[in-house]
């Protein structure tokens, strides 16, 4: 029923729908399969548009095999099928030439597949629709750089070239607020965004379907966050926006760079993050577009202040002396909507970088005075966890609550509705999260201050040359050929590439991803029971292009590209190097390639529609995903803080 609607149906009309008309109960009951359903809140037809209805987005997980035409035997428990004529376009059966694919839906093979996850009675477009919403890899990306910046193609340097939608992402997840005044584009029938689907075999029914079609899998994708909040928010509350409204929880696109704020970005204007030379940057939307207020550290000063629910004096125009109000509650400015943007959170990252954003933890008291956890005084115990404790479980989002003890008494924290509830008495307080201040003064001195190696690296290997260790930054220390140090590479390198001549092997010596890598090696040591993670040397070949901003930032997919995304979407890396030599652009006869330090862990098979690795248990997640469990030569890494470039080879 639902992937004959389009991929979802509103709950109610789900039920009418349904032969036999289910109650409620055995509705509900029915819903809870989370591997075939995913409910989350939309709004309610346009008459009622403030009000909130639930809807169900058919959810499952089949996908297309990618090892079909290179020979699998057929136990891969994947459909065996043409990814073009699913799309509905094969050039090859247009053109009546025999296509090595499978056609046919309800093959032996497909039929076995689909009766094991139930989907043997939907029919060719039930089954188009129901693949579709649920494996991101059939659908093509949307550019993330169009959908920042100004002018016709926001701040995507490839312009017409760019093989990524160019279209409105927040139109496709059904969130744009701006509609047709949106200056991004909501059209995906105009000419650019139409070629491009095309010659992805798209057909123009599909095409047609497709708004809805990426609102489903925005959903699905969400989804479980989405269900937590349907249980635990009252429909006629919202969150404060003001309590939470750092950008550690949001996209990265919406973090302000740390290493552009200290000196500066090996990205460039490719990098994700805002560059601005604050911490912070408070802006207000005016004509669809986010502007800066002219006394923001004014504003971030009251904001830092848990008393303060509003700022009277922000001002929005240079020339402009009348103030206006911003709203931290609704964060609003009349009716113009605020935003704050921030560094990382500082409990992210290693002690020794800088400029994150410290982020402080209050209660109210009985008094109306607001009380920062883990402090005493002499009115009240202090309690068992920190704001750092408070920010760790805040952002790991594992669970909406949180129990603790203060004294004798204990007491339970809801994330999500921003309260703090004694256990035995019931009673209630309100709690609030707010940044530590920072003024520009301060930002001046900390990045001319900078790291001092005695003071921050305390894990630099004993072989590194420790006059070439920048605050921050990299170090490239070519290798004596005669080392065994370089020799160990070579040999390691012409295992499977003995033909290539190395013309030179360099240390990537960069202290602050060092000290991050292994801060990640002991969380996933602790996390593992005290059992060290598996880590080994893998390769992963590049453009000299982007040699910089690896060796400043590490490897990061959405930068420095893809090398596939038959296992997941991450950063791949190699066994072999013969492999990641198809990956090494070439220039004026010379390649490079690194040999970096990659922590594994625990592994499972990858998926085309991963973003991070699957679930292992009921609490935790797989560490990386592989191309072949028993014998894997291809790993595919999610977050960065487990690899290290530790070596860059050109040859």
């Amino acid at each position: 029923v639902l992937c004959a609607s389009g991929g979802c149906l509103e709950q109610g009309e789900l039920g009418r729908r349904l032969p036999g008309r289910p109650s409620a109960e055995q509705l509900t009951a029915l819903l809870r399969d989370a591997q075939r359903f995913t409910l989350v809140r939309r709004p309610g037809p346009a008459a009622a548009a403030e009000a909130e209805v639930t809807v169900v987005v058919a959810t499952s997980p089949v996908r297309l095999c990618p090892e079909h035409v290179a020979g699998c035997p057929g136990h891969c428990g994947r459909l065996h099928l043409c990814k073009y004529h699913l799309k509905g376009f094969c050039r090859n059966q247009v053109a009546r030439k025999g296509c090595r694919f499978v056609h046919d839906f309800h093959s032996d093979h497909n039929l076995r597949v689909l009766k094991q996850y139930g989907l043997e009675n939907l029919n060719r477009d039930e089954l188009c629709q129901l693949l579709l919403q649920n494996d991101p890899s059939l659908l093509p990306e949307v550019c993330l750089h169009y959908n920042k910046g100004d002018g016709l193609y926001g701040s995507c340097s490839f312009k017409t070239s760019c093989s990524k939608l160019h279209v409105c992402q927040y139109f496709l997840r059904g969130q744009c607020r701006f509609g047709s005044s949106c200056k991004r584009s909501h059209d995906l029938l105009n000419p650019e965004c139409f070629e491009k689907l095309e010659r992805q075999g798209m057909s123009s029914d599909i095409i047609k379907k497709l708004p809805s079609t990426y609102r489903n899998m925005y959903d699905i994708k969400n989804g479980n966050r989405n269900i937590v909040l349907i249980v635990i928010i009252p429909l006629d509350r919202k969150p404060s926006t003001g309590q939470d409204s750092s950008a550690t929880k949001d996209s990265e696109s919406e973090q302000i760079c740390l290493y552009h704020l200290y000196r500066s970005c090996g990205f460039k204007e490719k990098c994700i993050r805002t560059h601005f030379n604050l911490p912070y940057r408070w802006q207000y939307s005016e004509c669809n577009t986010w502007k800066d207020f002219t006394n923001m550290e004014e504003i971030e000063k009251a904001f830092c202040d848990p008393k303060n629910v509003r700022f009277d004096n922000a001002l929005i125009y240079e020339r402009v002396s009348f103030p206006v109000c911003v709203r931290f509650h609704d964060m609003c400015c009349g009716l113009l909507k605020v935003r704050r943007l921030s560094t990382a959170s500082s409990v992210t990252k290693p002690p020794h970088f800088i400029l994150t954003t410290e982020w402080i933890w209050y209660w109210k008291d009985e008094y109306d005075k607001w009380q920062e956890y883990g402090k005493q005084d002499d009115l009240h115990a202090a309690a068992t966890v920190s704001s750092d404790d408070l920010e760790k479980a805040y952002l790991a989002e594992s669970s909406p609550k949180l129990t603790f003890k203060a004294g004798r008494h204990e007491y339970e924290i809801n994330f999500v509705s921003m309260v703090q509830k004694n256990i035995r008495y019931r009673t209630e307080r309100k709690i609030c999260r707010r940044p530590k201040f920072v003024s520009q003064a301060d930002v001046e001195k900390t990045r001319a201050r900078g790291v001092k190696y005695t003071e921050g690296f305390k894990n630099i290997p004993a072989h590194w040359d420790k006059s070439a260790l920048p605050e921050l930054g990299f170090k490239l220390i070519e290798l004596d050929c005669s080392s065994e140090e370089y020799k160990k590479v070579k040999v390691d390198f012409q295992r499977t590439m003995p033909r290539a001549a190395i013309k030179k092997i360099c240390r990537v010596q960069n202290p602050s991803l060092w000290e991050l890598y292994q801060w990640q090696k002991d969380l996933m040591q602790k996390s593992n029971g005290g059992k060290a993670a598996d880590e080994r040397f893998l390769f992963h070949g590049t453009s000299k292009k982007d040699i910089e901003a690896i060796c400043q930032q590490n490897f990061d997919w959405r930068i420095c590209g893809l090398h596939g995304t038959v296992y997941g979407k991450g950063s791949y890396f190699a066994r072999d190097a013969s492999y990641s030599d198809n990956y090494c652009g070439a220039d004026s006869h010379t390649k490079t390639m690194f040999l970096a330090r990659v922590l594994v862990g625990e592994f499972t098979l990858g998926s085309s529609d991963y973003v991070r690795p699957p679930m292992k248990d009921s609490q935790n997640f797989y560490d990386s995903c592989v191309n072949n469990y028993s014998n894997p030569s291809i790993f595919v890494i999610f977050e960065k803080q487990q690899i290290y470039p530790e070596y860059l080879i050109e040859y």
